[in-house]
């Protein structure tokens, strides 16, 4: 096994990106070949555009705020209520899209971990799909 060095990152320090569906994203950690950490943070009212991912999955957890994610595979399809404590799957092919509820009491704020690691630089990882609501941000 080929030894992975340790990283330690603050989110405050790390750049603030725009993520494909439209939400503030901050690029933390990643472990070569396995995965890798971001922060995600939209404003309350603010919704993403509806994409699917073609070769990641990702697990969230959210650290702030109350929204709602959609989402949607092989003829299933779910909303959920994103608030402090939840954790989400979106796996591979998934369509999703989520929104920050209008009263939260801050941003929506979610740390997501993606496996594989984000592929930087594509333009072709997150696909357009169409989705329940009207996006608001990006």
């Amino acid at each position: 096994m080929d030894e992975q060095p340790f990283r330690t990152a603050e989110a405050e320090d790390a750049p603030v990106v725009r993520a494909p569906d439209g939400a503030t994203v901050r690029p933390l950690l990643a472990l070569d070949g396995l995965g890798s950490q971001a922060l995600f943070e939209l404003p309350p009212g603010g919704v993403t555009r509806a994409v699917s991912h073609a070769t990641v999955e990702e697990l969230w957890y959210v650290m702030a705020g109350r929204g709602r994610i959609w989402r949607r595979q092989s003829g299933r399809e779910t909303v959920d209520v994103l608030r402090v404590g939840t954790s989400v799957s979106v796996p591979l092919g998934t369509a999703f899209q989520f929104r920050a509820d209008p009263d939260s009491p801050g941003p929506l704020r979610i740390v997501a971990v993606t496996m594989p690691p984000w592929p930087d630089g594509s333009t072709t990882e997150a696909r357009p799909e169409s989705g329940p609501w009207q996006p608001t941000v990006g």
